[in-house]
């Protein structure tokens, strides 16, 4: 999975200076920081919908995972907008490994 992650980093980081006429994430880049927030929000609430309409039969899990997906290339996108990747993310979750997410997350409100 980390491999499929580094190749969507990579294709994203080359194509932000790609043309935006031959390119959606050149188009996503050069649209700003909002557009990419308003396009993660708007897969956000299409996966949201997706899976409170999902029967567990094939065709609705598949359309959840369609949905996931694009989410999280729109994620991708913005992390890479703002300087970031998907290793920052997988570093973040595999230092949370082994704690207890009730703890976590209280460590995190205390320093908010």
């Amino acid at each position: 999975m980390n491999e499929i992650l580094q190749q969507l980093d990579l294709i994203i980081a080359q194509r932000r200076s790609a043309d935006p006429d031959s390119s959606y994430v050149a188009q996503l880049h050069g649209k700003g920081l909002n557009k990419i927030l308003e396009k993660v929000g708007e897969e956000c609430v299409e996966t949201i919908l997706a899976a409170k309409d999902c029967g567990g039969t094939e065709s609705s899990t598949e359309h959840l995972v369609q949905e996931t997906a694009d989410l999280w290339f729109h994620c991708l996108v913005m992390l890479s907008h703002l300087g970031s990747d998907s290793q920052a993310v997988l570093d973040e979750l595999s230092r949370r490994f082994g704690l207890s997410g009730l703890a976590e997350k209280a460590a995190r409100q205390g320093s908010d």
